[in-house]
C-alpha cells in the first residue's frame, strides 16, 4: 500500500509523472491530479485527472531514477553501470563501497541487488542531494557518506570508482577487497583509464578492460536504422584480488 511521502511514476499513453504521494494537486496538460488520493492506493492501480484522464500508479524502479531523479552531473548509463554488475558478479551477499556518488544512481542500482552499500561523495552538496534520491529509492542498506574514499575502512566484495582515478584509489581499493573480491573503475578518457590499468597490474591478480558501445534502433515510417547517438561512454575496468 502506497505511503505519504512515497515516490511514484504516474504512466500514461503518452505522458510520465515523477510525483510524490501525499497533499496537493499535480498539474499536467491533461488535467489535475490530487496527490491524497494516492495514499492508500497498491501500485499497478488508476487514478484519473479532473478531465478523467486515466494514468497507471506504479513504484519507480532505479530505471525510472535514472531518468526522473534530480542530478548533481551526468550519471553513468545503465549499460555502464550493468557491466559493472555483470563483471564483478554483485549479488545479495555482497557488501559494496561505491565512490564518486553524483546523484546516487549507480548506487540505486547496487542497492537493489547487494546486500548493503557504502557510497563515498567528497562534495556536501552532493552527497546530500544522493541521499534524497537514495531515501526516495526505498533503499535502508544504501548509506550516503560525504567524504573522500581514502578515509574509507571496512572490509568490502566489490568497489566501484567513477571518479578522477589516481593509484592512491586503486592502491586504497586493494587493501579494502576481501579475498576475491571486485574492483570496477569508470573512467570517461582514456588516459585515467591507463591511470586504473597500471595502478592495479601489480596488485591484482586478474586485471581487464571493456568499453560497451550501443545502438538503439529508430523506427519510423521510412524505415529502420540505428539511432545516430554517440555510442561511447567511457572504460570499465575490472580487477580481481
Amino acid at each position: 500500500m502506497i505511503e505519504t511521502g512515497e515516490r511514484l511514476l504516474l504512466v500514461g499513453n503518452d505522458r510520465e509523472y515523477f510525483v510524490t504521494a501525499g497533499e496537493g494537486k499535480f498539474s499536467t496538460d491533461r488535467g489535475m491530479i490530487d496527490l491524497s488520493a494516492l495514499v492508500g492506493m497498491n501500485p499497478g492501480e488508476e487514478i484519473r485527472t479532473h478531465l478523467e484522464i486515466p494514468f497507471t500508479v506504479l513504484r519507480p524502479r532505479p530505471t525510472d531514477f535514472f531518468v526522473h531523479a534530480k542530478r548533481s552531473g551526468a550519471p553513468m548509463l545503465p549499460k555502464d553501470i550493468g557491466m559493472v554488475i555483470a563483471y564483478t558478479g554483485m549479488n545479495r551477499d555482497d557488501h559494496v563501497l561505491d565512490a564518486g556518488t553524483g546523484s546516487g544512481v549507480a548506487a540505486i542500482y547496487f542497492g537493489s541487488i547487494a546486500r548493503s552499500v557504502k557510497t563515498y561523495e567528497v562534495r556536501p552538496e552532493f552527497a546530500r542531494l544522493a541521499e534524497k534520491n537514495i531515501r526516495n529509492a526505498r533503499l535502508d542498506n544504501v548509506e550516503v557518506v560525504a567524504a573522500d574514499m581514502l578515509e574509507a575502512t571496512g572490509e568490502f566484495d566489490v568497489v566501484h570508482l567513477d571518479l578522477t582515478i589516481t593509484p592512491a584509489h586503486v592502491e586504497h581499493a586493494f587493501s579494502l577487497l576481501s579475498p576475491g573480491g571486485y574492483l570496477s573503475c569508470y573512467t570517461p578518457f582514456l588516459e585515467h583509464t591507463f591511470v586504473a590499468l597500471d595502478a592495479a597490474a601489480p596488485l591484482f591478480r586478474d586485471v581487464h578492460c571493456y568499453e560497451c558501445m550501443e545502438r538503439e534502433l529508430t523506427r519510423s515510417a521510412r524505415g529502420t536504422r540505428p539511432s545516430t547517438r554517440v555510442g561511447h561512454s567511457g572504460y570499465i575496468t575490472v580487477a580481481r584480488k
